[in-house]
């Protein structure tokens, strides 16, 4: 391998819908195509197929969402023949189903294989153990947190050296508080019903809407809220239910049954992130189960939006406590008020400086170019090693 080649990379992930595995993968191949690479994506494709094209990659459609063993099989003689077509450096996979047929197609190819652990995968049997540990038998494992190094060592038999830890990256020229203008912030408040000169405090609970993201602890916390000052707070779940109708329906009954219904407004996806962090005063993050990384802490702090979040996982990492924001117990809606409460004390300017003690530690440690050029060392890294190993191999004597 040639010092400085730019690899062509296949990146495997199983579909491309709205997700941090997903916008990373893009952000990755806009990264090996800005440097002359060729980015390919296998996939099962979805409606982020327009901007991986964007980004100068490359869709190779395969069912790669499936855990048919069968198909998984078939996936796998497909992937290293179009590695083996298309001249693929590095299998690089991103999910623990496709993961699967990727290392067979590695193997076949004689391709250098690399993961990356988007999540922490919970394991209650030894059977799920050894489908996980699919994620460990790379060439190079990067971790997206150090919370995720540790469970990774924690958990499976792996050289600590083989692990890189590459947080997720924010791109800085989309999350820009100046880029935000004002008329338009106006007319997302008033979309979420709040008037011109509505004085409340706006939260934003941007998660998909699935129990584990603790919207339900947050309508806990807001009507305790209520009950001491009244009219404080306009919450705003922002969120993709993804077909959980049951888990919604739960919702909005718990929202009538607090009384909130002018208080809590079920805003759905929203689209333009940037904004609705900008005409957001405090982002929520009520998790009740420990999250990887969690990117939309890093979002909100990049738009200069301080943060509460539960004292978990990736969270610990990316909220410094008193300084960009408040961390507290998870579950307890309690604290979680409390914290809301302090952060209404703070008053908007208070509020406004903790915001951009956030926006600079993001600038400086959390930006979507580090991220990139972080994964691209890791490859070169990777191609050097292999081609150090075929070296060895070839000189070694026979006996």
């Amino acid at each position: 391998m040639q010092e400085g080649h730019i690899p062509t990379v296949l990146q495997v992930t199983p579909e491309l819908n709205a997700g941090g595995v997903e916008r990373t993968t893009l952000e990755i191949a806009e990264a090996i195509s800005r440097a002359g690479g060729l980015a390919l994506v296998a996939s099962a494709g979805g409606r982020l197929e327009p901007d991986l094209k964007t980004a100068g990659g490359e869709l190779i459609r395969l069912p790669l969402q499936t855990k048919n063993p069968f198909i998984a099989l078939a996936n796998a003689w497909k992937l290293a023949a179009i590695a083996r077509r298309r001249g693929a450096d590095i299998i690089h996979a991103r999910s623990r189903a496709p993961a699967w047929s990727a290392l067979l197609a590695a193997r076949l190819s004689g391709r250098p294989f690399v993961t990356t652990f988007h999540g922490i995968y919970n394991a209650r049997s030894p059977l799920k153990r050894f489908y996980n540990s699919i994620m460990t038998r790379g060439d190079a494992v990067i971790a997206n947190s150090h919370y995720t190094r540790e469970h990774i060592l924690e958990r499976y038999q792996i050289e600590p050296q083989r692990i890189s830890v590459i947080p997720r990256g924010v791109d800085l020229s989309v999350f820009d508080r100046a880029r935000a203008k004002q008329s338009d912030v106006e007319i997302t408040r008033a979309d979420w019903g709040l008037a011109a000169r509505d004085a409340r405090c706006v939260v934003i609970a941007p998660a998909r809407l699935t129990r584990w993201k603790g919207q339900l602890v947050l309508i806990e916390a807001v009507k305790l809220i209520e009950a001491r000052r009244p009219g404080a707070l306009k919450v705003i779940l922002a969120g993709d239910p993804q077909g959980r109708q049951g888990y919604v329906d739960e919702l909005k009954q718990a929202i009538d049954g607090a009384g909130l219904g002018e208080v809590v407004f079920l805003a759905g996806h929203l689209r333009d992130m940037p904004l609705a962090f900008a005409a957001s005063d405090i982002a929520v993050f009520p998790v009740i189960e420990a999250e990887a990384f969690g990117r939309g802490a890093i979002e909100a702090q990049a738009m200069g939006v301080p943060v509460v979040a539960s004292n978990l996982g990736g969270y610990t990492e990316t909220v410094v406590e008193g300084e960009t924001g408040f961390l507290v117990p998870s579950g307890a809606g309690q604290a979680l008020a409390g914290a809301l409460e302090r952060m209404i004390d703070l008053g908007s300017e208070n509020r406004a400086e903790m915001g951009r003690r956030g926006a600079l530690r993001v600038q400086s440690q959390y930006s979507k170019t580090a991220l990139q050029t972080a994964t691209l060392a890791v490859y070169q890294r990777v191609l050097r090693n292999a081609e150090q190993r075929r070296t060895v191999t070839k000189h070694k004597p026979v006996l």
